[in-house]
């Protein structure tokens, strides 16, 4: 038995399927009761079968709202990506459009650019060849002056010795320059000295001489012998001259050799 009563399907069933109340009575009232409860049990089972068919349907329906949804909102989303993608293309276009009107006004200037790096690689290649020789003097320089400086180390006492010994001989050289100073003093006052005690003989000579002559005319009548007066004094003045002479000659001699030797360019006290 069907799920129609028993009826063939498109007989008394309306257009969505159900069957008529007229249909319907006198079928039910020719049923027994077992095949009534028979007939209520198919109808039962279709039921739930149409009940789990309905929840399957609702909740497909349910799963296709919610993909419809997310499409909805995909498509939305990819629209609003379209646009802006729109957008960027189009602002990518106008800076294109730019950037190619900045390049057609800016290939003469990198025309100068190039051959201003051109000439500006030139000279720096020459600067930095020139730096890497100064570079390798000023290691050649550093080694020179390291090696000087270690030379003047390594001798270091030498030149202390060296400069001791040159301020120990202008030392000497002073003290010998302040020696013939003082000795060209007393030379000086040696002669000078001696000047006068020559001027102080003669002069003692000459008043004696004096004296004779006048005791000679006052006692011209009495014979005397004259010799002795005049032998006397010339005697005196002889010695007084010969003493004189050698006085004067004595010190002068170690000044004329000092001063020959200063002058020659020698030193006395190298020895």
């Amino acid at each position: 038995m069907g799920v129609h009563g028993g009826l063939p399907p498109g007989e008394g069933m309306t257009e969505d399927g159900t069957i008529t109340p007229a249909d319907f009575e006198p079928a039910v009232k020719k049923l027994t009761a077992e095949e009534y409860e028979d007939q209520i049990k198919v109808l039962y089972e279709a039921f739930t079968s149409a009940q789990s068919d309905l929840e399957d349907a609702v909740a497909t329906i349910e799963v296709l709202e919610k993909e419809i949804i997310e499409r909805e909102i995909e498509k939305e989303t990819q629209e609003a990506l379209l646009s802006e993608k729109e957008v960027r293309i189009r602002e990518l276009e106008l800076r294109a459009v730019k950037a190619s009107k900045k390049v057609e006004h800016l290939e003469p200037e990198l025309e100068k650019m190039e051959e201003k790096y051109s000439r500006e690689k030139n000279r720096v290649s020459t600067v930095f060849s020139i730096a890497e020789e100064l570079d390798n003097d000023l290691k050649h320089a550093v080694v020179e002056m390291k090696a000087r400086d270690d030379w003047y180390v390594d001798h270091m006492q030498i030149f202390e010795d060296l400069n001791k010994a040159i301020k120990v001989r202008y030392e000497m050289i002073e003290r010998a320059i302040e020696a013939e100073r003082k000795s060209q003093h007393m030379a000086r006052a040696f002669t000078e000295r001696m000047e006068d005690m020559v001027e102080a003989r003669a002069s003692d000579l000459a008043e004696a001489d004096a004296e004779s002559k006048a005791a000679e005319e006052s006692t011209a009548s009495v014979e005397v012998v004259d010799a002795t007066p005049e032998d006397t004094a010339e005697e005196a003045v002889e010695e007084g001259a010969e003493e004189a002479t050698e006085e004067v000659a004595e010190p002068a001699a170690p000044e004329t050799t000092s001063a020959a030797t200063w002058a020659d360019g020698d030193d006395p006290w190298a020895e």
